[in-house]
């Protein structure tokens, strides 16, 4: 197997054992005996289980990332981009959802590294909620700086809170979530008739 074929399946599986058990919970042999390969190859291609650690938040970031920008590029405005920006993060978590744990992991270690990689995939997605929030303000004909500043603030807690909600309910589909959200951006949001509109986007309720 490439080089480089063999490096992302071990960081896939790499991924899923930390987002799963936790850092401290992982060793270098359980990802080894994982991945069907010996210890010192995985040594060999990252140089110890913190380098390890921050390749899975390099390629956990890279995919969540990535498509936040895909659906930031879509076009849509408002509450329609927070909904297909919701909908793409549940597309790419559905079947491997322990990505999102990689980077509130609480037994990793102190490590300037890694904190700047936690740092600067959250200045992107914090920098495409600004974004999202401010074409929905001056939609409105709101241009406070402020106003946004705030705003967005609480659209990475809403952000965050519904997805790990649906991380504690594997039972739900993300699809459903994205109905679920739709459902409930509408009920504190819009009206009846723009709130039938949405929904319809999203599949219905």
């Amino acid at each position: 197997m490439p080089r480089a074929a063999r490096e992302t399946e071990i960081l896939s599986l790499a991924c899923r054992a930390f987002g799963e058990a936790g850092y401290v919970a992982v060793s270098m042999a359980d990802v080894a005996a994982a991945a069907g390969i010996s210890k010192p190859l995985i040594y060999n291609y990252f140089g110890s289980k913190e380098g390890l650690f921050a390749s899975c938040l390099r390629f956990a970031g890279d995919l969540i990332a990535d498509d936040i920008d895909r659906t930031a590029e879509a076009g849509q405005v408002g509450l329609a981009r927070a909904l297909v920006t919701l909908e793409g993060i549940f597309e790419v978590l559905e079947e491997r959802r322990w990505i999102w744990r990689l980077f509130f992991d609480t037994t990793r270690p102190a490590s300037q590294e890694l904190d700047a990689i936690v740092a600067r995939y959250t200045a992107r997605l914090t920098e495409r909620a600004a974004e999202g929030v401010a074409e929905m303000l001056a939609a409105a004909g709101n241009a406070d700086p402020l106003d946004a500043e705030a705003l967005a603030a609480v659209w990475a807690s809403v952000f965050d809170t519904l997805v790990v909600w649906w991380l504690g309910h594997p039972e739900v589909s993300a699809a459903e979530m994205t109905r679920r959200s739709a459902r409930l951006f509408v009920a504190v949001t819009l009206d009846g008739d723009a709130a039938q509109r949405v929904l319809a986007e999203v599949g219905g309720a």
